[in-house]
């Protein structure tokens, strides 16, 4: 590890937290700083599990730039930025403000501190960068249990494999969407006029234990969640049917990925990378609730919704050859897996996890 210190924005989200940790363990002597404003519920929750495995925790928010400047962390240190309102539906019927001023001038905010302090930089950006409208376009077929993508698809950048990082950029992607990919244009400026160092990775959906999920984010949590505590759900949008369709990467798996970046940023340095877990690493809901059941050996009762939500996607599968052909990466943790691991999590913590996720 060339690096001294690592510093993590969101450093006590699902995440961040679970990164601080990770990297801790893996680099006893590497100083590791988490910083978070608390503002999700369950993130209270990490700050003892941080300090047990020797993160140092920093309340602080990157709205406010002196919150930033006030860590005396010198010259050679990382910086994870993973900070963010991460809820699609963020802003849809309410006021953006937050969403906004976390997304957007809180990165910039943390890409200031990298130029004044030299630091090098590891952006967590999302699939959502890629336009709605396109991605409504994609040919698909109907199998007994979920959509499926053709083979042969009128768009650049998509195949039966998901969507590359060739896949356009042109429409309206979500206002949490469009925070993210602002940020990404912010910060490959802030590369070629100051020469900062870094890499972008565009994630999909990210799962494991210590997600409090939600249904606007954090579905397979939230999945395994109801059922394991009780309560009901449903299937929303395209007709009610739960056969979306979404790829995933364990947490451990996307460390694995950020181990690798950060061991070698000179040689990715200015990349943009996919990083999910692709048509393996992928599920419907109709196949999350039956993986569901046989993990807790529960049923809950299931409705069907059938007008779809805004923002809403049928289909979306990460394309991530790219970051595989340039580093080696790929998932190696499968649904059941993940699942598992979840469970287990939810038991051991059932009388924490109660109030937040019942």
């Amino acid at each position: 590890m060339k690096y001294q210190k690592i510093l993590i924005t969101g450093g006590a989200g699902f995440v961040g937290a679970n990164l601080a940790i990770d990297f801790k363990k893996k680099y006893p002597q590497l100083t590791v700083i988490a910083l978070d404003n608390l503002k999700r519920r369950g993130a209270e929750l990490n700050i003892n599990r941080l300090k047990e495995k020797g993160v140092e925790f920093v309340h602080g928010d990157v709205r406010c730039p002196e919150d930033l400047s006030g860590l005396d962390l010198g010259k050679n240190f990382l910086m994870i930025e993973c900070s963010a309102e991460p809820s699609v539906l963020a802003g849809v019927n309410s006021s953006p403000e937050y969403l906004l001023n976390t997304n957007l001038m809180g990165a910039i905010n943390c890409f200031e501190m990298a130029r004044k302090s030299r630091a090098d930089v590891i952006f967590l950006s999302t699939s959502r960068v890629y336009p709605i409208e396109p991605l409504t376009k994609l040919k698909y077929k109907e199998t007994p249990t979920r959509y499926a993508l053709d083979e042969k698809q009128p768009l650049v950048g998509v195949s039966e494999k998901g969507i590359s990082e060739k896949f356009s950029l042109e429409g309206a992607r979500s206002l949490y969407g469009a925070t993210k990919l602002c940020s990404e244009l912010i910060f490959q400026e802030y590369q070629a006029a100051y020469g900062l160092r870094g890499v972008i990775n565009r994630c999909g959906v990210i799962t494991g234990p210590w997600q409090m999920g939600k249904v606007d984010q954090g579905v397979v949590v939230l999945w395994m969640a109801r059922h394991f505590f009780g309560g009901n759900l449903s299937y929303i949008g395209y007709g009610g049917k739960g056969k979306q369709v979404r790829d995933f990467i364990h947490v451990k798996d996307l460390f694995d990925l950020l181990d690798q970046q950060v061991g070698r940023i000179d040689k990715y340095d200015g990349q943009v990378f996919n990083v999910g877990g692709g048509v393996e690493n992928s599920f419907s809901l109709l196949e999350l609730t039956r993986l569901c059941r046989q993990v807790t050996d529960k049923k809950i009762k299931l409705g069907a919704v059938k007008e779809t939500r805004p923002n809403d996607i049928r289909i979306y599968l990460t394309d991530s050859e790219k970051v595989k052909e340039a580093t080696g990466w790929k998932p190696k943790i499968g649904l059941e897996k993940t699942l598992e691991d979840i469970h287990r999590w939810l038991i051991d913590n059932r009388d924490l996890l109660a109030p937040i996720l019942s």
